[in-house]
């Protein structure tokens, strides 16, 4: 299975408490619910396109107990979304989550060793292992080289705060994306699509004069 990152972020790279004021409020974080007034049809024709190539979702332990105490609730039997989350299998990431607790069927809890049992997972026929949120254990999966597709959907507010998707103390990469993979949508919210093509190092280059030219001169 191909893994994928699929999130919300901001201007500033924030992904924290997207949703709602109190989705998440650690270290003091009160800026919660920062997408919803950007929310549209245009962008939910997007999500539902990322849930379609699930076939298995990973998350962390606080995004698990957070979608599987809301998505349940949603029964509408042409809602995609919450069709898929509630009947695909789920694996989350915690050393403390008794199996008794871990009850949004099916659900796999995965204790120790999560680098190798998440290749052992991308080893398993399918299309997508899908993260949602999961900010933590996102990181960890960059750091191990194991994301394979990024989707975003970036919104034109600066939140100023919170937790981004790449903190300072990240692995540099850089990523590609074909020309299908960038999308502006109505109301300024861009959809991007981006594959690792490097992971630990960074290209680097500088302007110089050339013949009374600026070209550029690559490292």
């Amino acid at each position: 299975m191909l893994l994928s990152v699929n999130v919300f972020v901001s201007l500033d790279g924030v992904v924290q408490g997207p949703g709602a004021p109190d989705e998440d409020r650690s270290n003091g974080f009160d800026r919660g619910g920062w997408l919803v007034p950007h929310m549209s049809a245009h962008t939910n024709e997007v999500v539902e396109g990322w849930f379609r190539a699930a076939d298995a979702f990973l998350f962390g332990r606080t995004s698990y107990h957070l979608l599987g105490g809301y998505w349940p609730k949603v029964t509408a039997p042409d809602d995609l979304i919450a069709t898929k989350l509630n009947t695909l299998p789920k694996y989350v990431v915690s050393q403390t989550l008794a199996d008794a607790d871990a009850d949004w069927n099916p659900t796999t809890v995965l204790r120790t060793g999560i680098v190798d049992a998440v290749r052992r997972l991308k080893e398993r026929p399918g299309g997508e292992l899908q993260v949602h949120g999961s900010w933590q254990l996102v990181q960890a999966l960059h750091e191990a080289g194991l994301v394979d597709l990024y989707r975003l959907l970036q919104y034109p507010v600066v939140v100023g705060s919170g937790k981004r998707l790449f903190p300072d103390g990240s692995t540099p990469a850089t990523f590609a994306t074909a020309d299908d993979g960038v999308r502006v949508l109505p109301g300024g919210v861009v959809s991007l699509t981006l594959t690792p093509v490097a992971l630990g190092h960074l290209s680097t280059g500088e302007y110089t004069v050339d013949e009374g030219r600026s070209v550029a001169v690559l490292g």
